[in-house]
């Protein structure tokens, strides 16, 4: 776990709590769905805000939703936001979203050298419907977290791991020895996103009862089912509301497990910048 100065981090904290507000606010308007994901889920339900060491809020979307409010933002998202994805900017690394806070700089180790703005942010997620069909949807999750892990490797040197000791460093060393080969090879990180989009929306137009964000660390995980999420409930974050999936505690047992005991310290993680500057903010 990267290590705050507790100012700093609180500062962070406040910054995202804003951004959230105003992300509720639209949502509010136009009868969007969304809820939180992963840490800010866990968050909500044990600490009644963040994780005391988190230093980011993940919200996620369905795919239908996530479009609606794309197309939102683009004239309804306040002036101090811009919008950054690998569609805005293809040197970002991600399939995921960020709303960022314009004035404001927030570099991670693994894309300390990032070309363009990278303010502090909200973290969207959107999640694709996946097959009722095991088999499929196997096939479907492999390939897309696949692409995206290659995309990744183009892209960058040394990407963030979440292992520890002697074998993060063998993981690292193999990791740019692929990034090494890939960028011989000439092979482009357009084309890597487009396979990873294309598997993850493969069954769009379909109406299935589960759906997933394919592109987590580990592998088809986790794959939820809709009505488990639908319809949305509000709970406490901080000093403000987030939404929340129905079923929060199934969505979180089968994502984590034991998810109310404290992780040890060194499985602690956040995302403690290369670079911070908080901008106009300070």
């Amino acid at each position: 776990m990267g290590e705050y100065e507790p100012e700093t981090l609180k500062k962070v904290q406040q910054l995202e709590l804003e951004i959230l507000n105003d992300f509720n606010k639209i949502c509010e308007k136009h009868n969007l769905e969304y809820f939180a994901a992963g840490g800010s889920a866990i968050g909500a339900i044990r600490h009644g805000g963040f994780i005391p060491w988190d230093d980011d809020i993940d919200v996620a979307m369905d795919r239908q939703t996530f479009d609606k409010f794309m197309k939102i933002a683009e004239t309804e998202l306040p002036d101090k936001y811009y919008i950054l994805n690998y569609e805005t900017n293809p040197h970002f690394p991600g399939m995921n979203t960020h709303i960022c806070l314009k004035g404001t700089r927030f570099l991670t180790y693994d894309i300390k050298d990032f070309e363009g703005e990278n303010g502090i942010f909200l973290d969207l997620f959107c999640y694709d419907n996946v097959s009722d069909d095991d088999q499929l949807m196997t096939k479907q999750g492999k390939k897309a977290w696949f692409w995206n892990k290659l995309m990744i490797l183009v892209m960058l040197k040394e990407p963030t791991l979440f292992y520890f000791g002697f074998k993060k460093i063998i993981i690292r060393f193999v990791l740019k020895f692929i990034h090494v080969i890939l960028k011989i090879c000439g092979i482009k990180s357009k084309f890597c996103y487009n396979k990873a989009l294309y598997y993850t929306k493969k069954y769009k137009n379909e109406d299935t009862k589960r759906m997933a964000y394919l592109f987590n660390t580990t592998k088809l995980k986790p794959i939820i089912n809709k009505s488990d999420i639908y319809p949305t409930k509000k709970m406490k974050f901080e000093n403000t509301e987030i939404r929340v999936p129905n079923n929060i505690d199934k969505y979180l047992t089968e994502s984590f497990g034991d998810y109310m005991t404290l992780p040890p310290k060194e499985q602690r993680h956040n995302h403690k910048p290369y670079y911070l500057d908080f901008g106009p903010y300070k």
